[in-house]
């Protein structure tokens, strides 16, 4: 499957982050709803889609970067409620190797904190 060259460009921005973070060999990607997913250390980190770059953070990271000019919620398709977990980056921030990396690192800082999806264990009775 060929991708459209705006993903192709997206996908370079992010592989030129990760290696700027020591981590491109944790980068993968996968087609997935029309765009790419990005998994960063085996965790979904980033969405490649026709709205642009958008990276998934945590809402204390979204807050700050939703303060930043053009960031903006994305919504997946037309009608679709504004994402809880992506943010859209304007071009000024992905196109700039370092100010994404720094971004990126903040996924990857926040991802380790967060709890497992396995479902709790269950009590005997």
């Amino acid at each position: 499957m060929s991708t459209p060259a705006a993903l192709d460009a997206m996908r370079g921005e992010l592989e030129d982050a990760a290696a700027h973070l020591g981590k491109l060999h944790d980068l993968r990607f996968k087609p997935m709803f029309g765009g790419l997913m990005a998994w960063l250390d085996e965790k979904p980190c980033a969405w490649l889609t026709s709205a642009g770059l958008a990276l998934k953070l945590a809402p204390s990271d979204q807050l700050a970067l939703l303060q930043i000019a053009g960031t903006s919620r994305l919504i997946a398709k037309s009608g679709a409620a504004p994402s809880r977990h992506y943010i859209v980056l304007p071009a000024s921030i992905s196109r700039d190797t370092v100010q994404l990396a720094g971004w990126l690192a903040k996924h990857a800082e926040g991802a380790v904190g967060r709890r497992p999806l396995a479902a709790p264990p269950r009590r005997r009775r």
